[in-house]
C-alpha cells in the first residue's frame, strides 16, 4: 500500500502545527542568551507562530525580545510586546542591560516608530487605541491575564491579531487545567481554528453547557499537538542544558483555618434555616460567607506578620473591605488598588521590589502577573481563598521563582466556610502538576523535534485485520475501506448501516476512524474512498439504506451566536448520487423534542419567550434509501429482484397499500379530553396519546389546548414529550423503540456502551422490506454488529466490519449467542421429529 492514495489521505490527518518562520543560525543569536533560551528562540523563529510557556525565572522576557529582534533584522518593520501593567519596567531593563536593545513604551499608534521594538499594555489594544496589525511581529507577555477581562473579551481580543504575520505567546502560567485557554492560544497563533479544536479533541457533557471533557483516546494526541506549537519548560535540563543557578528554593505552604462568626440565622425560600454561610455555593453566598469571617482572617494575618517582623510580606486579598481591614490592622501596610493613578502604583511596586517597602497588599487579579518580587521578599499571606487557581498560582510565583535565595513560605488563611474552596484549590494545583509532568515527559522524549512526534502519531494508522465467522455470519476487525476492497463484485444483496455523523464522534484513537476528520468536507473526502467500493460490491438494482441525523452546530463554536443545523442528510444524498447511486426515498424517524432539548439546549422554552426567532424544531433521524442502478436500464427491476408470493400476510395487497400510501385514513372520531388524560399516569400518557392521535381526526388547536390543560394541572412532563402525534405516513416512523439496542445487553454486562446504537426496529423493517430470506446483508460500520445480529434472527446472512476492537469482540459474543439460539431445537421441533420417527 506504499502508493495508496487512501494511506496518503490518512497520513495527512496528522495535524501538528505548521511552520511559517525562518531558520536562525547560532552565530546570529545574542551571546547573552543561555543555552535553553537560545534553543527556544530558534524553535519559535522556525515556527513563526509559537508559545513559550517557561517557568518563572527562566527568562521569557529575554527570549521574547531576542525573538522579535531577529525577526525585524530578517524582515524589517516593527515589533510589539503586549504586557500587563507593572511588567514593562522589567522588560525594558532586560532589553537594555542584557541584550543592548532599546524598546519604546507606547499607548497609541501615533507614538510608534517606523521600525524597531515597542511595548504596550493590554488595555490600549483591548480598547482599540492601538492596532496590532500595524506590526510585523507581536508577542503576548503573560497572556493569561486576559481572563480577568472576561471570557467574551478574552475570545474577541485574540482575533484582533489575525493579520499579524508572526505571533507569539510567552507566559509562565498557562493552565493545563483550562483546556479552552490553550485552545484560544492556538486560535490566536493560527495553529487551528478554535471550533475545530473543540470538535477534534473534546466531547461535550449533555447535562452541562460548555462542559468539556478530553476524549480519553485523544489525550496523547492532544498533548503532542499542543507540544508542536507550545513548549512547557520547567527547567533548563528538560532541554539538555545545565540547571546551575536554576534550583528552586525550598517551599513551605502553611494553612490556617479560622472560625466564622455566627451573626444569626438565615432562611431560604423553601423555609430551610441556615446558620452558617457556604463559600462553595453561589457568588452571593460566597461573598456573605467571606465577610462573616473577615475579622477572624485579618486577625490571623496580622498575627502571622507580627511573628516575623524582620521579613518582607506580600499580603494577597480579593475584597476592598479586606484591604481596608489590613491597612487598619497593620499600619505599615502600603496597598496597590484600582483607584490609584498609574504612576503611584508603579512607584509602590518598584519600591517593594527594590526592598524599600516591607508590607505590600494587593489583589492577585491586579498584581499577580506583575513585577518580580523575589529579590527581597520570601513571605506571602493569602487572607482568604477563591476558586481562581491561575490568580493564586501567579501570586505564589511572584516570590517562589528562580533566583530566590531564601526558603519561601506561603500562609493561606481561610474560614471554616471556605474549607471546600481550599480543598478544590489544592486539587487544581495537584492536577496542574500532573499535566505539567505530562508535558515535561513529552519534552524529554522528543525535545523540540515535531518530526518525531509526527512519526509517533503515524503509528496509529492501520489495523491488523482479525476475522471471525459462524453459521450465517462473517465479521472483521479492520479499516472499512480495506475491508470493502475485499468484497466480491455484485456480492451483496443489501447494505444497512448508520454512517458516522462526520466528526461528531470518534470511536477509536486511530486515524482510520471516519470520525477523526476536521469537518463535513473532510469526512466526505474519506467516504469518497469507501462508497465506490460499496457500489461495486452491491448487486445491481439493490438497496443501500443509510441511517443519518442532522447535526446541531452550536453558536459559540461557529460564531453565529445561535444554534444552527448542518443538513447532513442532504449531504448524504448528494454524496451517494455523485458516486452513481439512485435516490429512491427518505424515511423519517421521529425523535423526542423535549429529550433533545435537554441534550442540546437549543429549543429552550425560556429562550423562546425571549425571542421566537431562535426557535427551530426537533431534529429527527433519517434513513436515506439509495439504489444501485440495475443492469437493464430499459426495465426498472433489480437484476435479482426482491420478489414475494401472495401469501396474504407479509406480502398482502392490504399491507402493500398501507406501506405505499402517503397517509392513513382517519376514523373521524374526536381526540380525548384534557380531563380524561389528566388522570393518566405520565408513563402511559405518551403511548396513549399517540395511539389516539392515529385513530382520530387530528386538530392542531385541540392538541395545543390539551397540553395547556395538562400543564395547568401539573400533569405535563418536562423530561419527555408526552403529547407527540402519531404519524400517518409510511415514511415517517414514530414508533421506533429506542431501548431495543445491543446497548441494553452491554449495560447489563458492564461493558462499554456504543455512542450511537442503531435500534432493532429500524434494522428489522429495512431488512424485511428490501431483502429475502437467505440473502446477504452488509454493514460497513458494524459497531456491535446489530445488522448481522438482526439479519440472523430474520433468516438472512450477515456480514460487517468494525474498527474498534472492543466493539468487535463484544459484537462477536452477540452473534455467537444468536447462532446458538437460532440453531437450538424447540420443544415442538423435538415433538415433530418424534412423531415422524
Amino acid at each position: 500500500m506504499a502508493d495508496d492514495p487512501y494511506l496518503d489521505f490518512l497520513r495527512a490527518k496528522i495535524r501538528l502545527a505548521p511552520k511559517s518562520g525562518f531558520e536562525v543560525r547560532d552565530e546570529d543569536l545574542s551571546p547573552a542568551l543561555l543555552g535553553h533560551q537560545g534553543a527556544l528562540v530558534k524553535w519559535a523563529a522556525r515556527g513563526g507562530r509559537r508559545a513559550i510557556f517557561a517557568r518563572f525565572g527562566l527568562g521569557k522576557s529575554v527570549m521574547q525580545i531576542e525573538l522579535l529582534r531577529l525577526l525585524l533584522k530578517e524582515f524589517g518593520g516593527r515589533g510589539l510586546i503586549v504586557a500587563p501593567y507593572g511588567v514593562h519596567r522589567d522588560i525594558i531593563l532586560d532589553a537594555r542591560e542584557k541584550l543592548g536593545v532599546e524598546i519604546k513604551k507606547i499607548s497609541r499608534i501615533e507614538d510608534c516608530e517606523a521600525e524597531g521594538l515597542h511595548l504596550t499594555n493590554y488595555e490600549p489594544v483591548r480598547d482599540g487605541k492601538l492596532d496590532p496589525n500595524e506590526f510585523l511581529a507581536v508577542s503576548l507577555d503573560e497572556a493569561s491575564v486576559l481572563r480577568s477581562f472576561g471570557s467574551k473579551t478574552y475570545q474577541t481580543f485574540l482575533t484582533l491579531f489575525d493579520r499579524v504575520r508572526f505571533r507569539f505567546v510567552a507566559t509562565a502560567t498557562p493552565s493545563p487545567n483550562r483546556y479552552k485557554e490553550l485552545i484560544h492560544y492556538a486560535g490566536f497563533l493560527g495553529v487551528m481554528d478554535t471550533g475545530q479544536a473543540l470538535t477534534r479533541f473534546f466531547q461535550r457533557d449533555s447535562t452541562r453547557a460548555n462542559q468539556l471533557t478530553l476524549y480519553p483516546h485523544k489525550e496523547r494526541e492532544f498533548w503532542l499537538w499542543v507540544s508542536s506549537w507550545a513548549v512547557f519548560l520547567e527547567k533548563p535540563s528538560d532541554l539538555g542544558f545545565s540547571d546551575e543557578g536554576y534550583d528552586l528554593p525550598p517551599f513551605e505552604l502553611v494553612a490556617h483555618e479560622v472560625s466564622t462568626k455566627v451573626d444569626g440565622y438565615r432562611f431560604e425560600r423553601n423555609g430551610q434555616g441556615q446558620m452558617f454561610g457556604d463559600a462553595a455555593g453561589d457568588l452571593g453566598e460566597a461573598a456573605r460567607a467571606r465577610r462573616a469571617s473577615l475579622a477572624a482572617r485579618i486577625a490571623k494575618t496580622a498575627q502571622i506578620v507580627a511573628e516575623a517582623q524582620q521579613d518582607h510580606f506580600l499580603l494577597w486579598h480579593d475584597l476592598e473591605d479586606e484591604r481596608k481591614a489590613l491597612e487598619k490592622a497593620l499600619p505599615e501596610v502600603v496597598s496597590v488598588y484600582g483607584g490609584q493613578a498609574m504612576n503611584v502604583r508603579d512607584d509602590i511596586m518598584q519600591r517593594f521590589a527594590d526592598g524599600n517597602l516591607k508590607r505590600l497588599a494587593a489583589k492577585p487579579i491586579m498584581l499577580g502577573s506583575g513585577p518580580n518580587m523575589q529579590h527581597h521578599c520570601h513571605r506571602a499571606v493569602f487572607c482568604g481563598v477563591s476558586h481562581k487557581f491561575n490568580d493564586f498560582i501567579q501570586a505564589v510565583h511572584r516570590i517562589q521563582r528562580f533566583q530566590q535565595k531564601k526558603r519561601v513560605r506561603i500562609d493561606v488563611v481561610y474560614a471554616d466556610t471556605e474549607r471546600q474552596v481550599y480543598r478544590d484549590l489544592m486539587a487544581k494545583w495537584k492536577r496542574d502538576g500532573e499535566l505539567r509532568a505530562t508535558m515535561t515527559e513529552i519534552i524529554h522524549k522528543y525535545g523540540l523535534n515535531d518530526v518525531a512526534m509526527n512519526e509517533t502519531l503515524a503509528r496509529t494508522i492501520g489495523v491488523e485485520r482479525i476475522e471471525a465467522s459462524g453459521e450465517g455470519w462473517q465479521v472483521a476487525n479492520n479499516d472499512t475501506v480495506d475491508e470493502a476492497r475485499r468484497l466480491g463484485e455484485n456480492s451483496l444483496d443489501l447494505i444497512v448501516t448508520s454512517i458516522p455523523f462526520a466528526n461528531h464522534y470518534e470511536y477509536t484513537p486511530s486515524y482510520n476512524d471516519f470520525g477523526h476528520t476536521d469537518d463535513n468536507t473532510h469526512f466526505w473526502q474519506q467516504m469518497d474512498f469507501l462508497t465506490p467500493e460499496l457500489l461495486r460490491a452491491l448487486k445491481p438494482g439493490r438497496i443501500a439504506a443509510i441511517h443519518v441525523k442532522d447535526r446541531v452546530l452550536f453558536g459559540n463554536v461557529t460564531g453565529e451566536g445561535v444554534p444552527t443545523i448542518s443538513p447532513f442528510h442532504a449531504e448524504t444524498i448528494f454524496h451517494y448520487k455523485r458516486h452513481g447511486f439512485q435516490f429512491m426515498a427518505m424515511i423519517t424517524v421521529v425523535t423526542d423534542v423535549v429529550r433533545e432539548n435537554n441534550q442540546t439546549y437549543r429549543l429552550g422554552y425560556s429562550e423562546m419567550l425571549k425571542d421566537g426567532t431562535k426557535m427551530g424544531v426537533g431534529s429527527p433521524e433519517y434513513v436515506v434509501i439509495m439504489r444501485k442502478p440495475q443492469s437493464d436500464r430499459s426495465r426498472g427491476y433489480a437484476d435479482v429482484p426482491v420478489a414475494r408470493e401472495r401469501d396474504g400476510g407479509s406480502a398482502s395487497l392490504a399491507r402493500w397499500q398501507v406501506d405505499a400510501h402517503a397517509f392513513w385514513r382517519s376514523s373521524g372520531d374526536r381526540l380525548a379530553t384534557p380531563e380524561e388524560l389528566a388522570h393518566v399516569d405520565p408513563g402511559s400518557l405518551a403511548k396513549l396519546f399517540t395511539q389516539w392521535s392515529l385513530a382520530r381526526v387530528y386538530d392542531y388547536e385541540t392538541h395545543v389546548r390539551i397540553g395547556e390543560e395538562l400543564e395547568a394541572r401539573g400533569a405535563l412532563p418536562s423530561t419527555f414529550m408526552a403529547l407527540a402525534p402519531g404519524s400517518h405516513s409510511a415514511d415517517v416512523w414514530h414508533d421506533v423503540n429506542r431501548m431495543r439496542t445491543l446497548n441494553g445487553a452491554q449495560s447489563a454486562s458492564g461493558r462499554e456502551q456504543h455512542v450511537c446504537p442503531l435500534q432493532f426496529d429500524i434494522v428489522d423493517r429495512l431488512i424485511q422490506r428490501y431483502s429475502r430470506e437467505g440473502e446477504l446483508v452488509y454493514d460497513p460500520f458494524g459497531g456491535l454488529f446489530t445488522v448481522p445480529f438482526r439479519a440472523l434472527h430474520l433468516k438472512r446472512r450477515g456480514r460487517a466490519v468494525e474498527l474498534s476492537d472492543k466493539y468487535f469482540f463484544d459484537g462477536i459474543k452477540y452473534l455467537q449467542a444468536a447462532e446458538r439460539q437460532i440453531g437450538a431445537p424447540t420443544m415442538f421441533d423435538l415433538l415433530d421429529s418424534g412423531a415422524a420417527a
